[in-house]
């Protein structure tokens, strides 16, 4: 069956709070077990809207989870290092732009984490695959926020 985007969102969170989900595929799957049809794509769009972060968990696997924060709420800096410390292998900067490179796929987890967390100086982002730019209002510096952001990532 098709759910409504809400619904399914809802199945979504719940999969994500009782199962160890690994992959976008899993999730299809688990999702497909339960009588909801859904596509990669459409699943990819789903945990964006939810905010899922990829946590690791003991025994070193990783797994997608939803921060307990409404999407509407601040961050907590730690959720911010943390997606950061895993995520960010290169942050550099250009005029008020900052550009952080990610593993291929994991550009839009970061950007997630940093729209919500409310950080000074920061407009909004732009997230490719491993890409993303961070357009940093005219009144901070670039160079500023990059060396912040370098800092959250270990790097």
């Amino acid at each position: 069956m098709r759910l409504a985007k809400t619904q399914r969102q809802h199945r979504i969170a719940r999969m994500l709070e009782n199962h160890g989900v690994t992959s976008q595929g899993q999730l299809v799957e688990l999702l497909a077990a339960d009588g909801v049809l859904a596509t990669q794509a459409t699943v990819s769009r789903d945990l964006e809207e939810l905010g899922a972060v990829k946590v690791r968990v003991p025994g070193g696997e990783t797994v997608y989870a939803i921060p307990e924060q409404p999407k509407d709420r601040i961050a907590p800096e730690e959720i911010l290092k943390r997606a950061f410390s895993e995520w960010v292998v290169e942050v550099a900067h250009s005029g008020n732009i900052v550009v952080l490179r990610t593993p291929p796929g994991s550009a839009h987890v970061v950007a997630s984490a940093l729209d919500r967390s409310g950080l000074g100086g920061v407009l909004g982002t732009v997230a490719g695959d491993d890409t993303l730019f961070v357009l940093v209002s005219e009144r901070a510096e670039a160079r500023t926020v990059a060396r912040k952001l370098s800092a959250l990532a270990g790097l």
